[in-house]
């Protein structure tokens, strides 16, 4: 007994320890402090999902997809295989513990406070991915690939060069992490490779490349003439009267020019507006709902993924209830396109995370490519209203150089001086869906490409002007 009491006072000195150093350690440097029970959630919603979600080695996402930030070495992660959890906490000890579930069909779940029950609930009934059987269809709905050489004409050296390039490290302190590239021209596989451990089946995270897709499923409803981007938003939280936030449009919301007070930064200042919302609260739509108006409609752009959230509430609600939400980018996307091995993670509440936590593979999120270039055609199916892409692909006026449309970015250039935009050496209706890190989806209508590059550049430079520039140096015109 002795020794169990023993035990048990060295282990409470320690915790008083670590106590009374982050006591003082957060009234010195509280931002430091503040970052860890964000720290831990990021740790924890990674590690869960690269085990059950991606089948990635634990130990490669705790280096790689959380490895960017020193704190991290300091938060230490327990995975539960059986109950499929991942906690995680400050020095293992329980402090600032923060814990993912994940939940089959909607992959790692926050719990942010909310009961373990009540997320394990959510239980989507998800029809099937189709095609059943991608290996005995066609590309691209499936995976089988002609005998022949592609018909289209490029130069095999110069293409191979450009992919080389994007996998290579000249930079030991400085590392790309390059995990996918997949090229299509005019619709033909023509360049695929993958890092060690990677392949084509393998779900890799999407970061705010998932913006795009909400801009999609946004363009499906309009089509079924469910919802008018034009009108005022239907946000609860906006509706009573005198609310100047009520005249905000799906459409502002879509194009980062709500005026909604927002401050997107990750690594270099974690305790943010995003990363509150992605690590610390249940329901993300409600936390950006809830900021107030830093400038008129219209009148400012500024970057936020909170507005992408409402958004994806928004049609939650159109849709009205969980269940026929759950099913509708399966139901309505992703089966029409192939896209079979698609996962788009919810929080607490079961909303999507429109704007940051999509699970696919590289050739999957090509096939999301190849059908915005088709301007939402797929197999003769309209699935987007007539000009929808290029409505997504128009600049807002407030953006500066052109950049960025409706949940995509656009390389149109400042009006009048079109030199003036983000890939001056690549055509103006070349357009991308970009993420964290480094993730795109690249599309130019003119070229007739598509490129899909993942990986896990921590700073996001991973070489994207040289590598398009070399795909298009490829390219026979």
């Amino acid at each position: 007994m002795s020794s169990f009491f023993t035990r048990r006072r060295i282990v409470g000195t320690l915790l008083l320890i670590v106590l009374i150093a982050a006591g003082y350690f957060g009234y010195t440097k509280r931002k430091y402090i503040e970052q860890i029970p964000i720290g831990c959630a990021f740790k924890a919603k990674a590690i869960c999902a690269g085990v059950f979600v991606q089948g990635l080695e634990s130990e490669k996402i705790a280096a790689e997809d959380a490895g960017f930030n020193p704190v991290f070495k300091l938060l230490k992660a327990k995975i539960d295989l059986d109950k499929k959890t991942v906690s995680c906490s400050f020095l293992g000890t329980g402090l600032f513990k923060k814990t993912a579930v994940y939940v089959e069909g909607l992959g790692p779940v926050l719990l942010s406070g909310y009961a373990e029950d009540s997320v394990r609930a959510m239980k989507p009934d998800l029809p099937d991915p189709e095609p059943a059987d991608p290996t005995a269809v066609a590309w691209p709905m499936g995976d089988r690939m002609p005998d022949e050489a592609a018909p289209v004409v490029f130069d095999a050296a110069k293409l191979e060069q450009a992919v080389d390039k994007a996998f290579a490290e000249p930079q030991a302190d400085h590392l790309k992490r390059t995990r996918a590239i997949v090229v299509l021209l005019d619709g033909h596989l023509v360049a695929e490779r993958y890092a060690p451990g990677i392949t084509k089946d393998t779900r890799l995270l999407s970061w705010s490349m998932a913006k795009s897709f909400t801009n999609v499923l946004v363009g499906i409803l309009v089509r079924q003439g469910k919802l008018d981007i034009k009108g005022p938003a239907p946000v609860p939280e906006w509706k009573s009267a005198g609310d100047p936030r009520r005249d905000i449009t799906v459409d502002q919301l879509m194009r980062m020019s709500s005026g909604l007070d927002w401050y997107e930064e990750y690594a270099a200042h974690p305790v943010s507006d995003v990363n509150r919302m992605l690590f610390l609260e249940p329901d993300h739509a409600a936390y950006a709902a809830a900021k107030k108006l830093a400038a008129p409609p219209d009148t400012l752009w500024s970057y936020s993924s909170g507005t992408t959230n409402i958004v994806s509430r928004i049609i939650r609600d159109v849709l009205g209830s969980r269940e026929a939400y759950w099913v509708f980018p399966r139901l309505e996307l992703f089966n029409k396109i192939g896209m079979r091995s698609a996962v788009f993670g919810t929080d607490a509440t079961g909303t999507f995370i429109g704007s940051s936590y999509l699970y696919a593979s590289a050739r999957d999120f090509a096939r999301f490519g190849l059908f915005c270039l088709n301007d939402g055609v797929c197999n003769g199916e309209r699935l987007l209203p007539e000009g929808w892409m290029a409505y997504s692909t128009t600049a807002t006026p407030k953006a500066g150089k052109g950049i960025y449309g409706a949940f995509f970015w656009t390389n149109q250039g400042e009006p009048g001086h079109p030199e003036k935009r983000q890939f001056p050496k690549m055509p103006t209706d070349l357009y991308w869906a970009d993420g964290y890190q480094g993730q795109e989806i690249v599309v130019c209508p003119s070229l007739k490409l598509v490129a899909v590059r993942l990986g896990m550049t921590w700073d996001s430079n991973w070489g994207a002007a040289e590598f398009l520039e070399g795909l298009a140096g490829a390219i026979a015109r």
